[in-house]
């Protein structure tokens, strides 16, 4: 592995421990040439998988968009970025467990909104109200009325 600092590759491993419900490993490292410490990630990496859009384009699925988009959901909301990434794993999950190679970018968006539903309302509202392109004021408000419905028989 390249120090970021100088670019030698001679390091070793200080630290080493399993992270994303251990789909992942987190080592710490140390450069032996000029001392810098940085941590790096090891994981499976998962199978490409194309995202069909609205106006039928292909386009490779890229983890950090879901991230980008979950994230400007919860803008000053209370949700960590570590739920974050447990949120958007979990939605990996999913897609590799559909064992499809080309999923609808509808598909992900579901997939996101079961899992913020989960963690937060507003985030949740905010989300589904870019997702599924709301006309009017009135889908809105259904949404917020499924939603009241489905905390209320929860409580």
């Amino acid at each position: 592995m390249k120090c970021p600092s100088c670019s030698k590759d001679d390091d070793k491993v200080i630290d080493s421990r399993a992270v994303r419900d251990g789909r992942a490993v987190r080592r710490r490292r140390e450069c032996l040439s000029c001392g810098e410490r940085f941590t790096t990630y090891e994981g499976v990496e998962m199978r490409p998988v194309i995202v069909i859009k609205r106006s039928g384009g292909r386009v490779s699925y890229h983890r950090n968009k879901v991230i980008i988009g979950v994230t400007k959901a919860c803008e000053k909301r209370p949700v960590s970025l570590e739920e974050i990434e447990i949120l958007v794993d979990h939605v990996e999950q999913r897609l590799a467990s559909s064992g499809r190679r080309e999923v609808p970018s509808e598909t992900i968006g579901h997939y996101v909104l079961d899992e913020l539903k989960e963690v937060d309302d507003v985030a949740y509202v905010r989300f589904a109200s870019v997702y599924r392109l709301f006309q009017s004021v009135d889908e809105f408000f259904v949404l917020l009325k499924d939603l009241q419905g489905q905390k209320d028989e929860t409580s």
